[in-house]
């Protein structure tokens, strides 16, 4: 009973919308019919059919997904590199840096070094001469009456007046060169320590960037591996979904390589397991649903010529011109034996099969659907009429 009112109701939303249309839109269509349901008496729930676009669909999703990934990767890749970078220069001045603390340092202890020995000579100095003053005088401290009175004669008095000068001078010269040798030593230390001050401080900013830059880079490492686990998921999902779609297109051909079977001459040629399906049940090898205007068409262009471009998704009626625009194929105003007729009418339009063309303009065209019930039928159409539609040719 629920078959029978689901169809009633499903029959009464498609007497007012043209159903000569692709998969996208005839789902577009279902989903007013559910809404018609579940606004009235409540009924069961609807398993929506998977078809073989829908795989597409989610593929086509996926992928777009990976694709924006990817990029996202790439400008991670890009900042992981310039992270890297930073911090491999940032290394070569902390060793830098290092190397120039350690030259510093020797270089301290050097003029601490000398500062002592400086240190040392000042004090053997003072006592050199404490000893020569006590050598050449008993009490160290002579008066000049005093060495006047020891002396031999004055010459031998001015004799030990000079050499005594002479001594204290070059005594007192010695000490003071090396107290400022001393000094100097001394300056040349302090600006060492600063610098070595100075140089231990930038080496800690660098090391304290240079852990900051880690953080970023392991920061930055973490969300590449999320999106490529993301990528490989996604990658993943896709190949399940590529084998669902091939399982499913083996089922809607009827396992045959070509993804289409014989059908019924009398209607068309239309593959059997399309003509003898339920309307809007099964989605052909273009993407379109069985026993629609679109389906059967698609069918006879590859029946005819081998081929026929997969427009599911954008395969309305009324889209078809644009998709054969799009697609090289050209299109006109003058019927052709083989032709597509595009008549633009209602929401989704209609196309048909050119079997035959009269002398008078009038043609004799096959279809599907133009009962709205999924049916095949053949008519003529006038020459006024014939001369308002669109051909495509595909030959």
């Amino acid at each position: 009973m629920f078959v029978k009112t689901y169809k009633n109701m499903h029959k009464k939303v498609s007497q007012s919308v043209p159903r000569h249309l692709s998969h996208s839109a005839r789902v577009s269509l279902l989903a007013v019919s559910c809404f018609v349901l579940a606004s009235g008496t409540a009924m069961p729930s609807l398993k929506r059919i998977v078809f073989a676009e829908d795989y597409q669909a989610q593929i086509t999703a996926l992928t777009a997904e990976n694709d924006a990934n990817r990029a996202v990767l790439g400008d991670l890749e890009a900042q992981a590199t310039s992270y890297a970078d930073a911090i491999t220069k940032m290394q070569q001045q902390i060793d830098a840096l290092q190397a120039s603390l350690n030259a510093n340092m020797d270089l301290q202890a050097s003029l601490q070094k000398q500062i002592a020995e400086a240190q040392a000579e000042i004090d053997r100095q003072r006592g050199i001469l404490a000893e020569d003053i006590k050598a050449m005088y008993v009490d160290g401290t002579p008066s000049s009456l005093e060495m006047l009175a020891s002396s031999d004669n004055f010459s031998d008095y001015v004799d030990k007046q000079e050499y005594r000068s002479r001594v204290q001078s070059k005594l007192q010269d010695t000490l003071k060169r090396i107290a400022e040798l001393e000094a100097q030593l001394q300056t040349e230390k302090a600006k060492v320590e600063v610098l070595i001050r100075d140089m231990q401080i930038q080496q800690s900013q660098l090391s304290a960037e240079r852990t900051k830059q880690w953080e970023l880079l392991n920061l930055n490492e973490s969300k590449q591996a999320e999106y490529d686990a993301m990528i490989k998921a996604n990658n993943s999902k896709v190949a399940e979904l590529r084998a669902a779609q091939a399982a499913a297109n083996r089922r809607l051909s009827g396992g045959t390589a070509s993804g289409v079977t014989a059908g019924d001459p009398g209607h068309g040629g239309y593959p059997a397991y399309l003509a003898n399906a339920s309307q809007d049940s099964l989605v052909d090898p273009w993407g379109m649903y069985n026993r629609e205007c679109v389906s059967y068409t698609a069918w006879k262009v590859f029946q005819t010529y081998g081929y026929m471009p997969y427009w599911g998704g954008v395969g309305n009626a009324n889209q078809w011109p644009g998709n054969a625009a799009r697609a090289g194929i050209p299109t006109g105003s003058t019927p052709k034996v083989g032709s597509v007729a595009v008549w633009n009418v209602g929401y989704y339009g209609h196309v048909m099969w050119v079997e035959a063309v009269n002398a008078d303009g009038s043609i004799w065209i096959s279809q599907y659907n133009y009962d709205f019930n999924g049916h095949y039928s053949e008519m003529l159409v006038s020459a006024g009429m014939a001369s308002n539609l669109t051909y495509i040719y595909f030959n």
